[in-house]
Formats: structure tokens, sequence, C-alpha cells
């Protein structure tokens, strides 16, 4: 029996649909269970909630649930809640799945851990020193640290997963809307970015590394980072992103200095970095500990998540 937290969220719905068939019991905040063939149990992931029901008979945990990154977060104290969901929530629920005879917990925590960016050429590690920059990232660092302590002679294995920005079909956020935008077919400003690297992963190949790591021996209490192993600038993702709407595109060449200054004038400079900067990851220790490869190209992810959006835009009436 495997535990899914977060089960009616982005990845949980995904990966629900993967290993649809065996024994999974859901864990979601909403009252609705978007997947009603499943035991489903209405939590929220804090310091304080009883899991015991939704652990009973089960062997494994998937532990998608967090409180997201939020750009511009307004509440007063967003550490303090970032830390109430992501370290001590995760922490409770681990310690009551020890308690309950879990043998795998998997975390699905975040590139954020390492960083915001890194060097043209030089990619984050598994091995590298945790560098959080804000208060989601610090989060999720403090959260491993804790797991991986408390999995000593536990008998319970941790593993931890960092995914790069997921993307797919029904992805929100930034990349909605830039391939929105894209949809348009009107020349875009983004023709001078084609010096830096981003590393994505389509959510159809972390699945796939999640449910590898469900059985596979050498995943315990490993850090694994994970991205579709083909880094692209900003100019190119633009590129594949019309290719695979089937639309033309023009990228007008607005230097980048342009950007930055703007950033800058309008308090939106981690904006501006996220298009003009690079945060590439290095997934050999992934391949190689798990003799992984990402199954799914680049190319297929943004096809499949281009088609989605278009039924999505035709069955709204805005196609």
């Amino acid at each position: 029996m495997i535990l899914i937290t977060g089960a009616n969220g982005f990845l949980g719905s995904r990966l629900i649909e993967r290993i649809q068939g065996k024994d999974i019991n859901l864990l979601d905040r909403g009252v609705d269970n978007k997947h009603r063939h499943y035991p489903f149990f209405q939590c929220e992931i804090n310091s304080r909630d009883d899991y015991a029901q939704a652990l009973a008979g089960c062997n494994a945990v998937i532990h998608c649930a967090a409180r997201v990154h939020i750009m511009d977060d307004k509440v007063e104290n967003p550490l303090e809640l970032y830390r109430e969901a992501n370290t001590a929530g995760t922490i409770n629920l681990a310690k009551q799945a020890i308690a309950a005879g879990v043998k795998k917990f998997i975390f699905i925590s975040s590139i954020k851990v390492n960083g915001e960016s890194s060097q043209l050429g030089i990619p984050f590690t598994s091995s590298d020193v945790h560098a959080s920059q804000d208060d989601y990232g610090l989060s999720k660092s403090e959260a491993e640290f804790q797991l991986l302590d408390l999995a000593k002679g536990s008998g319970m294995d941790v593993v931890i997963i960092r995914p790069t920005l997921v993307y797919g079909p029904g992805v929100k956020a930034n990349f909605a809307s830039l391939m929105n935008l894209v949809s348009k077919g009107i020349p875009l400003p983004f023709g001078c970015f084609k010096n830096n690297k981003r590393s994505l992963v389509s959510v159809d190949n972390l699945v796939d590394l999640i449910v590898t790591c469900i059985d596979h021996p050498n995943a315990a209490n490993e850090v694994f980072l994970v991205s579709d192993d083909h880094d692209v600038s900003t100019y190119e993702m633009v590129r594949h992103m019309a290719k695979a709407l089937g639309k033309p595109t023009w990228q007008l060449p607005v230097p980048v200095w342009c950007y930055k200054l703007a950033g800058k004038v309008f308090n939106k400079s981690d904006v501006v970095d996220r298009l003009t900067g690079s945060l590439q990851v290095d997934i050999s220790h992934t391949k190689e500990t798990l003799g992984w490869a990402p199954p799914q190209s680049l190319q297929e992810g943004f096809k499949q998540t281009a088609e989605a959006f278009l039924q999505s835009k035709k069955n709204s009436g805005k196609a």
C-alpha cells in the first residue's frame, strides 16, 4: 500500500494515473476526492494532524503536498507558514510513518534547496551545499536535513527528489502564461536571450523517477536531482513552444540590459532573472545510481503540453 499526499495536485494526479491498479491511499487538504476509486483522507500537512488512518497498512509514502512557492507573498510571516507545512508538517508525517511501519518515504523537495540560479556551464549537483535564497527553499532544505537525520536507525528509508521547473498537461503559473503568450503568434522580445541555460522536467519524467524509486534498493537515503537532461535557453524554449503549438516564432532582439533596467524600475528583478539567468542541474548521479534515464524527450513533453493547452482553450471556447 502506498500513501500519496497532495493527491489532487498537478503532480499527485499524474502519479495516480501512472500507478493506478496498485493499492493506494490518498491524502489532500481539499474536501473533494478527484480519484474516487481509492480511499481518501482530507487532512492538512502541519505539525498537529493525525495521519494514522491514512498510513494504516502502508509500506511507502510519496509526499508531494507542500505550501508552494508564491511570488510576492503578502502574508505577514511567510517563513513561519512555509516551515509549518513544509518542515514541521513533513516531519510530523514522517514520524507517524515510522510508527506505522512504513519502509520508504519519498519526499518531493525542490531545486530551490540548491539556490535560485547556477553559473552557466556549472550545473547544480546533489552533493552541493544547500544555498536556499527564499523562505520556500529554506523550508524544504530544513525538511531534508531533518528527514535524513530521522531516518537513521528508524527502519524507514528516505528518498529526496529535487525537481527543476515541472511542466506538462495542465501546468499553471509562469509556464502556462508563457505558452499562452506564444500561442498568440505575435512577435516576442526574447531574441537576445540565447546565452542562458535552464533545466526543465516534464511531469511524466518526474513521475517515472518517483515510480523507479519506490522499489529500487539503491534509492535509499539518497538525494536525486531530476530534469529532461536537455537544457535550453529562453530563446530556445520559446521556439520549442511555438513549434509544439504550430505557431510562427518571431523573437525581437531587445537587449538584456533593457530588461534588467525595467526589472529594477518596476521591482521585478526576480522575474527578469528567471528569463535571463541560468539554472542547470547535473543528473548524472540520478542516472548512474538508479540506472535511469528520462523516458520522454523535451520535444515530446512540449508537444503533449501544447496539445492539452490547445484542447483546454477549445473546451473553454477561447480557441
